[in-house]
């Protein structure tokens, strides 16, 4: 039997929770800055993988960023400065 080309993989070492470290119990919604910490460049909340969070901490964060966001204290979608949404004419000729 013929042995595959197999890849190693990988493995990363998970991030502890920011959250746990500090021994948060909860996160106001009108904390902007701090929220903030867990948005993209483009306005996507980040994922557990990348910010850390552990699962309970994750769930709190992701409701209070959405919680922000009905208030109006948080944008939904960040546009790139310089870019511009294009303009349709859609007019009958």
């Amino acid at each position: 039997m013929a042995q595959k080309n197999l890849k190693p993989r990988r493995i990363f070492k998970k991030r502890p929770c920011r959250l746990c470290k500090t021994k948060v119990d909860s996160v106001d919604y009108k904390d902007v800055e701090f929220l903030e910490k867990f948005i993209s460049d483009r306005g996507k909340i980040v994922p557990t993988r990348i910010s850390g969070n552990c699962a309970r901490h994750q769930r709190m964060v992701s409701n209070r960023i959405k919680r922000a966001r009905i208030a109006g204290l948080l944008p939904f979608v960040k546009v790139k400065q310089g870019a511009q949404r294009e303009r349709h004419s859609y007019s009958r000729r």
